[in-house]
């Protein structure tokens, strides 16, 4: 295949763009508006909101994380394969330019007292003050918001950068775009590596400030590749069903995608999850374990095994061939399942809230277990809510409908990348 086959593919949203914005952006919206009907009227409270608003704003966001990442990767490794699905990925990450406005409800909780028990630190008692007063220079609401303000900074200007290049590239040509941001990609990356691992400890960490990992940042940019990874791959298979880019994407490209979602989002993310687990259950410390040791409680024990077997085990002894990862439609659909399991890794690292008292007063486990099913089950254990459906709906509703609006007048594939021919000859071996 040469470049010039492109030409008779269909490149472009068109007709879907108002369709997805109508669809998803306005029953995005209209979902949003029930969830916070929810959450201040019903029976769930205004707490339980932001937890499931939270949940929902990490899972678009990993998003479009994972796909700057796939973006700076195929760039800092002058990738020749990747050409023809990177402008998905970049649709996936030109919205962090705006991502800003949906965190603003949870900048507000902070400033209020609402979420984060050290936003209020008049509220702790005394023994969690005890705990607190080492870290309270870092957990401030004016630093900790002077910290997310860079981190969106750093990821807009990542994300305007590449995907602004890329697209003035296409009617440019010009391969000097290409040079440019193959010199950014290395500072860039560690830009992203370091913006994402603080983000990823100043805001879900810090729920139980008492808590610390030093491997979380890296378990979040894990649980980041999956979801983009995933998402990638369910997009292009939607698109080439729509009739859109149906030569240009082909086995290959979905093979490495495969590829790249097992490595990274089964395999890496075990590992990290293992090691992380390993590490804090042997040292025994208990303001580490606390945290892990409700995880193996009441509902959320099942929830934990079933991330073993379901974003690990399962998914591992099924993409691990070959056959699979070039079986597009069984792709598609094992991706769907990582997706899915993606969102509850989130719901997992999120929901659940440990009673500090608790663990401070007992001195066994065995004694612990006893305690928490007599006294503290019914309000901290596993409870799902139609809360948590609607708000992930209605976020993942506008970030859709965002992502349609960006590629509006773009084409899908780099028309003019100095790659592109070796993307469209590419071959697995």
């Amino acid at each position: 295949m040469t470049p010039a086959d492109i030409t008779n593919e269909n490149r472009y949203l068109g007709e879907l763009v108002p369709k997805i914005c109508r669809y998803a952006g306005l029953g995005g919206l209209a979902l949003l508006v029930a969830s916070v009907v929810l959450g201040w009227a019903g029976e769930a409270g205004l707490e339980r909101f932001l937890r499931s608003y939270l949940v929902a704003f990490f899972f678009v966001l990993s998003l479009s994380l994972g796909g700057l990442f796939f973006v700076l990767l195929q760039h800092l490794t002058r990738a020749g394969w990747s050409v023809v699905v990177r402008r998905i990925a970049e649709g996936l990450a030109d919205n962090l330019k705006w991502l800003w406005i949906p965190f603003i409800p949870i900048l507000v909780a902070v400033w209020t007292g609402h979420l984060y028990d050290w936003a209020d630190p008049s509220s702790l008692s005394e023994a969690e003050r005890a705990l607190f007063q080492h870290k309270e220079p870092f957990l401030t609401p004016w630093f900790w918001t002077i910290r997310a303000a860079v981190y969106f900074g750093v990821w807009a200007w990542l994300a305007r950068f590449f995907v602004n290049r890329s697209v003035q590239q296409d009617a440019t040509g010009d391969p000097q775009a290409t040079a440019r941001m193959q010199s950014v990609a290395a500072p860039g990356m560690i830009l992203y590596a370091l913006t994402q691992s603080f983000a990823a400890v100043d805001w879900i960490m810090t729920l139980e400030f008492a808590w610390y990992s030093t491997m979380f940042g890296v378990y979040f940019f894990a649980a980041s590749t999956c979801g983009a990874f995933a998402a990638m791959i369910i997009i292009l298979y939607l698109l080439q069903r729509s009739g859109r880019l149906t030569n240009v994407i082909t086995t290959e490209h979905y093979h490495d995608l495969g590829k790249l979602l097992f490595a990274f989002g089964v395999v890496f993310w075990a590992y990290i999850a293992y090691s992380q687990y390993m590490l804090i259950w042997y040292a025994n410390i208990q303001e580490e374990t606390i945290w892990f040791v409700i995880r193996q409680l009441g509902g959320w024990k099942n929830m934990s095994i079933f991330l073993i077997l379901g974003h690990f085990a399962g998914p591992f002894l099924i993409l691990i061939s070959r056959y699979p990862k070039r079986w597009k439609g069984m792709l598609a659909i094992g991706a769907a399942w990582m997706l899915g399991v993606h969102f509850i890794d989130l719901y997992w690292l999120v929901m659940p809230a440990v009673p500090l008292e608790l663990m401070q007063s007992v001195t066994t486990y065995s004694q612990l277990v006893t305690e928490f099913e007599a006294a503290y089950l019914p309000e901290y254990d596993l409870h799902w809510r139609v809360l948590d459906l609607t708000c992930l709906l209605g976020v993942l509703g506008v970030f859709v409908a965002m992502a349609a609006w960006s590629m509006r007048n773009r084409s899908l594939v780099p028309e003019r990348d100095p790659r592109l021919a070796e993307s469209l000859a590419f071959e697995n071996y």
